[in-house]
């Protein structure tokens, strides 16, 4: 299980996700994953 960086639900690893600074991320959806992709700096530490 991750944690979705935008809503911060508790999913498995799935088909949604995104690279960033050379990390995945996981996504409950593809509205996080478009969220993430826009302000990625919003979501990440």
């Amino acid at each position: 299980m991750v944690i979705d960086p935008v809503c911060k639900m508790e999913i498995p690893e799935g088909n949604i996700k995104a690279q960033n600074k050379g990390k995945t991320y996981y996504f409950c959806s593809s509205n996080c994953q478009a969220e993430f992709m826009i302000y990625p700096n919003k979501f990440v530490k």
